[in-house]
């Protein structure tokens, strides 16, 4: 265990100590006397106090500054060696030095990207882009499992049941419908109650009785109520879409949403990076030399 204090920078991080349980280990002992203390060593790899600098969190508790210490070196030992044995064992024709700067440009460029998308990318769909993309490639949303849009609580047979939650149930009326909703966030195990989504049929089957309800036995306009030894479980289903069908534009809205946003940064680049390549052709500064 760490036993003397120390500080890092300008704050109070714990005790020195012995973070290995080697009692002739010192860390307190100086490699490079007067400039830093040394924490570990693997062959020859060393970890100094100093690199920790950053890492701490400040203000953290005198405890819970031992622990994140003790840790951090538990780790670095571990993926030092872990490194040693992959630096003796690296194959001979590994290229160490094109892997780093190929590295090192895929970082940059990802960055670099990164800094075009939030200052140029405009990443607002509206729902008109979302109905055409819908239209030109619904037939690659076909539904692998059937699903449905309904109401669906399930409330444990030990909670009181108001004389108003029947009424509340069948009303179409917005005010019954919060009532219901605030009911069912306090004392409801599962519910749904946004008639315009979209569930897997399975996923609600999943939380009533096995057999209940079954891809093959669901249907639209079916409703119905039952109790078990456990809870109570009311049922309305509205629509009911099968295995195969093509799926509706609320059940992919959020997949879409991503792939329109993809073509759009893909689109964006593709202009950015001609225009750079216009640019510095304009200004003699590309050169080819294929014969």
């Amino acid at each position: 265990m760490i036993r003397t204090k120390l500080f890092v920078r300008h704050y109070w991080i714990g005790i020195w100590c012995c973070l290995l349980g080697l009692a002739s280990c010192q860390f307190g002992e100086k490699d490079k006397p007067g400039e830093d203390t040394l924490l570990a060593k693997v062959h020859n790899k060393a970890l100094y106090l100093s690199e920790l600098d950053e890492m701490i969190p400040e203000g953290i508790a005198e405890k819970d500054s031992l622990e994140f210490i003790e840790n951090y070196v538990n780790r670095w030992i571990r993926e030092a060696l872990l490194l040693d044995e992959a630096e003796r064992n690296a194959p001979k024709d590994l290229n160490i030095d094109k892997l780093v700067r190929d590295y090192r440009a895929s970082l940059l460029k990802y960055s670099y990207e990164q800094t075009l998308m939030e200052e140029l990318l405009d990443s607002t769909i509206s729902q008109q882009e979302l109905v055409d993309f819908y239209e030109r490639n619904k037939e690659q949303y076909q539904l692998e499992t059937p699903i449905m849009r309904c109401f669906f609580i399930k409330i444990p047979s030990s909670t009181d049941i108001p004389n108003d939650f029947e009424r509340w149930w069948d009303s179409e009326k917005s005010g019954d419908r919060e009532k219901l909703v605030e009911y069912c966030g306090q004392f409801a195990e599962a519910y749904l109650l946004n008639e315009n989504d979209w569930y897997k049929v399975e996923e609600v089957a999943s939380a009533m009785p096995p057999g209940t309800v079954t891809p093959d036995n669901v249907s639209a306009k079916r409703e119905f109520s039952q109790k078990d030894e456990s809870h109570r479980y009311f049922l309305r289903v509205f629509e009911v879409k099968k295995r195969k069908d093509i799926a509706p534009l609320a059940y992919i809205q959020e997949q879409a949403r991503k792939v329109i946003l993809r073509s759009k940064k893909d689109s964006l680049m593709e202009k950015t990076i001609d225009a750079m390549y216009q640019r510095e052709l304009r200004r003699n500064n590309i050169q080819t030399y294929i014969d």
